[in-house]
């Protein structure tokens, strides 16, 4: 598993017609990606951290050009609360380059790495550099868990001649700002309509001639969307509405 990668990301909003007719095209030149089930298809579940002030959040609004996230992400089966293993992610993006770092840990390890509490034993030298910067990041800004993050993704891989490119959908676009244990199996919102997905094109190079005709010709609009940022917008929404419903109720 590749733990560490620079590459480029270019995200497109695109209804359900519009996808079944991209993936018709893409089946051309890409195969489903072998991690989910024969279509390509598995599920994602995301807990990302922030500080009180909001810094990651701000920092997508006002458009910042160097971001840097941390989320601790699952991939959940049939049963989501026997989950036991995680993925600690720092994800920054500087312009429309994105470089990943990732540890796989127990989900108890990376709890408690999240949590500033404890680097886990027996790292490696690259994953223990990560670790330290996850225990900097959590310390220095304050963060805490702030929104769940839950999607289904189709995802396909390119050929040998783009071995790195990656086009993902997602979909069934959902999160929460309460019950923060990403293995819980709580009630979520959607942030996006169901009918709309959020498809990415991941090189690490370029995009191949024939993805910049497809894209073309399916009239696809590059979009600045970040689901974490929905989702927070959302939650938000909902309890100034739940605040103000509660004030109506005593006031009224």
């Amino acid at each position: 598993m590749i733990r560490r990668f620079n590459r480029y990301e270019l995200k497109y909003v695109v209804p359900s017609a519009q996808y079944r007719a991209l993936v018709h095209d893409l089946r051309y030149f890409m195969s489903p990606d072998t991690h989910g089930d024969g279509d390509g298809f598995y599920r994602i579940c995301s807990l990302y951290y922030d500080s009180p002030d909001l810094a990651a959040y701000r920092s997508k609004i006002e458009g910042l050009k160097y971001r840097r996230k941390l989320r601790l992400r699952i991939y959940p089966g049939d049963d989501i609360t026997k989950v036991t293993k995680c993925f600690v992610e720092i994800k920054q993006r500087i312009n429309r380059t994105v470089q990943k770092r990732r540890l796989t840990l127990s989900l108890a390890d990376g709890e408690l790495l999240c949590s500033g509490q404890s680097l886990p034993q027996q790292l490696d030298e690259l994953d223990e550099a990560v670790a330290s910067e996850v225990i900097y990041m959590v310390k220095a800004q304050n963060m805490t868990p702030k929104c769940i993050v839950s999607y289904r993704r189709q995802a396909f891989e390119g050929s040998r001649y783009e071995s790195g490119m990656r086009v993902t959908f997602d979909m069934q676009l959902q999160g929460r700002t309460h019950a923060l244990k990403v293995n819980e199996d709580a009630k979520n919102y959607y942030f996006f309509p169901p009918d709309f997905y959020v498809m990415e094109v991941k090189v690490n190079e370029r995009i191949p001639d024939w993805m910049t005709t497809l894209i073309a010709r399916h009239e696809c609009q590059l979009q600045r969307v970040s689901k974490y940022v929905a989702a927070m917008s959302r939650g938000m929404s909902r309890f100034r509405f739940a605040l103000a419903t509660k004030e109506m109720n005593i006031y009224g």
